[in-house]
């Protein structure tokens, strides 16, 4: 009997509808699937890393790769013997990455420890700034304490060197050098005329910096740095440390509010030195004392008072209508302008023209100007550079103030004359002296060694030498200026004392002047001093004895730095024998180093301050 669905013995049945399970062949399709997404990630990195791969690296370069300036020191600038007078000074400034220390606050407060300044300022200060990657923290400071801002190891704070200008002159040199700014470029002064020569030009290197700002490697160098060229100035440190000296012993001896100095050198024009007081230390500016930053040497102009007459002699001589010997009548004492009066301060009667010089008389300057023609008198001043920019390439410098004949009232001329109603700077009065001195040729002045400057004939060389032998006489027995002569050399000069204008008018008070050369038979320096508002109670206010003892103390001391040779033997061996004749070494020594003591004893002239014009609405 057959039963059914029993099958043969041994064979078990297979289920309907299903296919047989092929594990190899699934292991095979998975591995040719994995190996296929192999294949694609191989050739994607290929592509991505050598083949197309600029994107990703700027993206990369923009998180790591950064271009960073390599600081170049500024030009030094020396005197004309090559002493330092401006140097640089490497140092260190600190940084951060205000992304990177506002995700740690808690460093935040250690961070501003080491910086030295509160909490909340440095926070305010990186708030501020969140979206930068780079703020100054502290700028320009010592390495090492830089290094013990970085001890700490904040991260996002790192370094980067830079420069300092350092001047070791300080206050004496401050209104010629001028400043540099935190960025180390020119503010004031010669750092500013000469910015271009001395700054230089950064360099700049790519490198790879760490999240802490740290630099992992150097990768290229972009451009090098091109340091800044030296500089050398014809200032003589030795003439600058002199005169300043000399002006702020005056001050104090006088009272006076300001002064001025600059000394020339005659045959090339170079300033050899040029002080100023208030002045400022340029190696700690600040912006509290902004007037002590003027160069009034340069910027600054005064009405030139008597130290206009000698040009004024020089006009006529230079027309022909008067010689040395002409007479001139000043009785007496004073003559009209206007509805005032020009007035001496004696009646001196009958002088020569050298006599005007010698006395300094304004009625005798007046009346030597009244023989010249307007045109011819404002001409002749205008050649000597009244009224025009002396161009020494200083920044800021004045032209002064030289109205044309056309602006001239009918008392202009005659207060001229005798040096007001014009103006000029205390580098124009030098330079005008200088020209006397150098035979009658005129150079601009310059600061910088070397420096060619053709010279302007302004006047004949013969007229030249007999101004400067009027002149001669001021600084001698009977003159105006005995304080300002040197024993051993022929001195040349012309005080000058000059009211100041306030409100249109004139205030009873002074601004004190002289002018002069040294030594007379062969010249060497020029130099103008130029003292504002002395006390009158102290050494009075006339220039002879404000000004002229500051011009005899730093000539005497720059003859004998640069060993000029003595042109006036013959009363220095007079000196000697004097000092002989008492016996004392002692007193040999004072009377052989104080001739402006004996010339004060013999009784000095004053010339006339008071001499206002009719335009000020001031009567004398």
């Amino acid at each position: 009997m057959n039963v059914r669905g029993v099958g043969k013995p041994g064979k078990a049945a297979r289920p309907r509808g299903r296919t047989q399970f092929n594990l190899r062949g699934r292991l095979g399709l998975v591995a040719g699937a994995l190996g296929l997404c192999s294949l694609a990630l191989v050739g994607r990195a290929v592509d991505l890393q050598i083949i197309d791969n600029d994107f990703y690296r700027q993206q990369g370069d923009a998180r790591f790769l950064r271009e960073i300036p390599i600081p170049t020191s500024r030009g030094m600038i020396t005197d004309r013997n090559g002493e330092p007078l401006a140097v640089s000074s490497p140092v260190e400034s600190i940084w951060g990455n205000p992304q990177e220390l506002l995700k740690a606050p808690d460093r935040l407060p250690e961070l501003a420890r080491a910086l030295g300044v509160p909490t909340e300022q440095l926070t305010r200060k990186l708030g501020q700034r969140s979206d930068k990657e780079f703020v100054y923290l502290k700028r320009r400071i010592n390495p090492d304490e830089a290094r013990a801002i970085l001890a700490h190891d904040i991260p996002g704070v790192a370094s980067q060197r830079e420069f300092r200008r350092f001047y070791p002159q300080g206050e004496a040199l401050a209104h010629v050098l001028g400043f540099t700014n935190i960025d180390d470029r020119g503010q004031e002064g010669v750092e500013l005329a000469f910015d271009d020569w001395l700054r230089g030009t950064p360099g700049a290197k790519k490198v790879i910096r760490d999240r802490r700002g740290r630099i992992v490697e150097n990768v290229d160098l972009v451009r090098a740095a091109q340091p800044g060229r030296d500089l050398t100035l014809s200032i003589d440190r030795r003439i600058q440390y002199l005169t300043y000296r000399e002006l702020k012993r005056a001050l104090l001896e006088t009272g006076a509010s300001s002064a001025s100095a600059v000394v020339l050198d005659i045959a090339t024009g170079e300033v050899l030195a040029m002080a100023n007081l208030p002045s400022y230390n340029p190696n700690a500016v600040d912006g509290s004392r902004r007037d002590a930053h003027r160069n009034r040497a340069v910027t600054d102009v005064v009405e030139p008072g008597s130290t206009m007459k000698p040009v004024t002699i020089a006009a006529g001589l230079a027309a022909g209508v008067v010689t040395p010997d002409t007479l001139i009548d000043t009785r007496p004492g004073w003559m009209p302008n206007g509805r005032y009066r020009t007035t001496d301060t004696h009646n001196y009667g009958v002088l020569t023209v050298t006599g005007v010089i010698t006395k300094s008389s304004n009625v005798g300057a007046a009346k030597v100007a009244h023989r010249l023609s307007d045109r011819q008198f404002y001409d002749f001043v205008r050649r000597f550079g009244y009224g025009r920019a002396p161009h020494s390439g200083f920044p800021g410098e004045s032209s002064g103030v030289l109205p044309p004949p056309s602006r001239w009232s009918g008392t202009s001329k005659q207060t001229m004359a005798y040096g007001y109603g014009l103006s000029a700077t205390p580098l124009q009065i030098a330079q005008v002296y200088a020209a006397f001195a150098n035979d009658g040729r005129m150079i601009a002045p310059t600061f910088v060694k070397g420096q060619p400057n053709p010279p302007t004939q302004v006047l004949d060389p013969r007229i030249a030498h007999e101004v400067m032998r009027m002149m001669q006489t001021v600084t001698e027995p009977g003159g105006t200026a005995t304080q300002a002569a040197i024993l051993g050399y022929h001195v040349a000069g012309k005080t000058g004392t000059a009211r100041m204008a306030s409100g249109g008018g004139y205030a009873r008070r002074y601004v004190s002047l002289f002018a002069g050369v040294v030594p007379v038979e062969h010249p060497r320096f020029s130099m103008a001093v130029v003292v504002s508002d002395p006390d009158p109670g102290r050494r009075g206010y006339y220039g002879g004895s404000v000004s002229g003892p500051v011009f005899h103390n730093v000539m005497q001391g720059a003859l004998r730095l640069m060993d000029v040779p003595p042109d006036d033997i013959e009363t220095w061996l007079a000196a000697q024998a004097r000092a002989q004749g008492v016996g004392s070494a002692g007193a040999g020594i004072a009377a052989a180093g104080a001739p402006a003591a004996t010339g004060a004893a013999a009784g000095a002239v004053h010339e006339p301050a008071q001499r206002v014009p009719a335009a000020t609405g001031v009567r004398p």
